[in-house]
C-alpha cells in the first residue's frame, strides 16, 4: 500500500511539473521589448511557473520546469542556436534557487517576500556576470552579432552606455532586475490562490 501511495505522489508531482512547464513554454513565446531598454532585450514572465513550482514542490521542481521550457523552446523555435535558451535557464535557475531556498526555511509570506527579493538580486547578478563572460561573447562569435552593435543599440536609449561594461551595468543588469521584480510581484499576488491546487 505504501508503495502505491508513493507512486501516486510521484505521478501527481510529475503531472504538476509537466503542466507548469507547458505554461512556462507558452509564456516564453509571449515576449515584448520595453522602451527603456534596447530592442534585443525582450520581457517575458516564463519564470513565473518555475517559481510556483519551487515554492510548492521544491527547488528541484523549479529547476526542472526551467530546463523543460527552454529545451522545448529550443526545439520548437530558437533564433539563437540555443544560446538564448541556455542563458534563460541559467539566469532563471538562479532566481528559482535563491527564492526557493529562503522560502523553504519557513513557508510564510515574509519568507516569500525575502526569497523573491533575494531571487531578483540573484537573477540580476548572474545575468550580468554570465552575459559579460559567456553569453554575449557567444552571440558575437557564434551568431556574428557584434558587441559594438549591441552597445550602439543600448546607447540610443541611454547615451551613458559607451562600452561593454556599461552595457552590462546599465542595461543587462537593470533589465533582469526589473523582469524579476515584475515576476515576483505577480507571484506574491497570485501564489496564495494557486497554492491549494499545487499542494492538492
Amino acid at each position: 500500500m505504501g508503495g502505491i501511495i508513493m507512486q501516486d505522489k510521484k505521478l501527481n508531482k510529475l503531472v504538476k511539473v509537466s503542466v507548469l512547464s507547458a505554461i512556462a513554454l507558452v509564456l516564453m513565446f509571449i515576449e515584448f521589448p520595453l522602451p527603456i531598454f534596447p530592442g534585443f532585450l525582450k520581457l517575458d514572465i516564463s519564470d513565473l511557473p518555475a517559481i510556483f513550482g519551487a515554492f510548492a514542490l521544491g527547488i528541484p521542481a523549479g529547476i526542472v520546469i526551467e530546463a523543460l521550457k527552454n529545451l522545448l523552446h529550443g526545439l520548437i523555435k530558437t533564433s539563437t542556436a540555443g544560446i538564448g535558451e541556455i542563458a534563460n535557464f541559467v539566469v532563471g535557475s538562479a532566481y528559482v534557487i535563491a527564492a526557493g531556498a529562503i522560502y523553504s526555511f519557513k513557508k510564510d509570506k515574509r519568507h516569500a517576500v525575502y526569497g523573491l527579493i533575494a531571487g531578483s538580486i540573484a537573477m540580476a547578478v548572474v545575468a550580468g556576470i554570465t552575459n559579460y563572460f559567456i553569453f554575449i561573447p557567444l552571440y558575437e562569435n557564434v551568431l556574428g552579432f557584434p558587441i559594438p552593435a549591441m552597445i550602439d543599440a543600448a546607447r540610443v536609449i541611454n547615451p551613458k552606455i559607451t562600452d561593454f561594461k556599461g552595457l552590462i551595468v546599465m542595461s543587462i543588469v537593470p533589465f533582469n532586475l526589473l523582469k524579476a521584480a515584475i515576476i515576483s510581484i505577480i507571484a506574491l499576488l497570485s501564489y496564495k490562490k494557486l497554492s491549494p491546487i499545487l499542494h492538492k
